[in-house]
């Protein structure tokens, strides 16, 4: 077991923390989070997403948020696009990289976005192309890497196949989401166990939902083996989606708190970023999610 020396924070709050409140976000609110956080030393925000306003109406003003924004050398700014159109909107706003994103499950892919696996990642070959013509960075997304709400446990032989294919097509690294946050310390250490092999740790990222409060167990799980790239959300923003009522992403404060105890490096100011996870929170009206952040608040 060995762990990273430093770990590089993708913060996801302002995308996949905000895409699915039910309450309007004034885009002026979302550049101010994205400000903050970029003031406390986070350097790559996914700031927002160029899908069809139709399905997720939080991200229609991504164009603006990414245009109005102070931006800050050093710093990535990020946006997810599921097709061509949606990489076409991203680059004519200057975003610094794009993300696509596929699932490890059939059940999820189907009912999702109504292909299969194979077909879905034949919808991206034209974001990918136009993306190396443009010298644009490509991330890979894979959804449902441990389990899936349709079809229960996923095979880590699929995930892996999964993620060499990404790799192949031109993603230069690939994030491993347990979606509905049911993986634990065993589940995770054996998927890690097949992925490994095939595609080395820094080429590998880790997005896990805290659902079952496993979230930071499975973070240690991917650190010991060497992957140093955390997905987190600053105040715990973002709901699962397939489990009422529980938590989401889990909280980049209680991650930054738990690599300090290991005495990881990430860059990024602990209490300038719980400013912007309380800011943040107050304006959608909720105490923040992050149990350090309400632990250091109660000192």
């Amino acid at each position: 077991m060995r762990y990273p020396a430093k770990v590089r924070i993708v913060e996801v709050g302002p995308r996949d923390g905000l895409q699915n409140e039910k309450q309007a976000i004034a885009t002026e609110v979302k550049i101010a989070l994205i400000e903050q956080l970029a003031q406390a030393g986070v350097e790559y925000i996914e700031a927002g997403s160029f899908v069809n306003p139709k399905w997720v109406p939080q991200m229609a003003g991504s164009e603006a948020v990414f245009s109005g924004m102070a931006r800050q050398d050093g710093v990535c700014y990020a946006a997810l696009t599921p097709n061509l159109t949606g990489y076409e909107r991203a680059a004519a706003v200057g975003v610094s990289e794009v993300a696509i994103f596929a699932a490890a499950s059939e059940a999820f892919s189907q009912t999702n976005i109504n292909c299969s696996i194979a077909e879905s990642v034949e919808r991206f070959m034209p974001v990918l192309a136009a993306a190396q013509t443009d010298g644009m960075p490509v991330r890979g997304y894979i959804s449902c890497v441990v389990g899936c709400p349709y079809e229960g446990a996923v095979a880590p032989e699929v995930v892996r196949d999964l993620a060499v294919r990404l790799l192949e097509l031109g993603c230069y690294e690939v994030s491993l989401g347990d979606t509905i946050g049911c993986g634990t310390v065993g589940s995770v250490g054996k998927l890690l166990d097949v992925v490994l092999p095939a595609v080395a740790a820094d080429k590998l990222a880790v997005h896990c939902h805290d659902t079952y409060g496993q979230a930071l167990a499975n973070i240690y799980v991917a650190l010991q083996r060497g992957i140093s790239v955390i997905d987190s959300s600053v105040a715990g923003l973002g709901g699962c989606p397939f489990a009422k009522g529980a938590a989401g992403n889990v909280a980049t404060e209680d991650v930054l708190y738990m690599l300090n105890g290991v005495g990881i490096e990430h860059g990024i100011d602990l209490e300038r970023l719980i400013a912007a996870g309380n800011y943040i929170s107050g304006q959608l009206g909720r105490v923040n999610g992050s149990k350090v952040a309400q632990a250091l608040g109660n000192l």
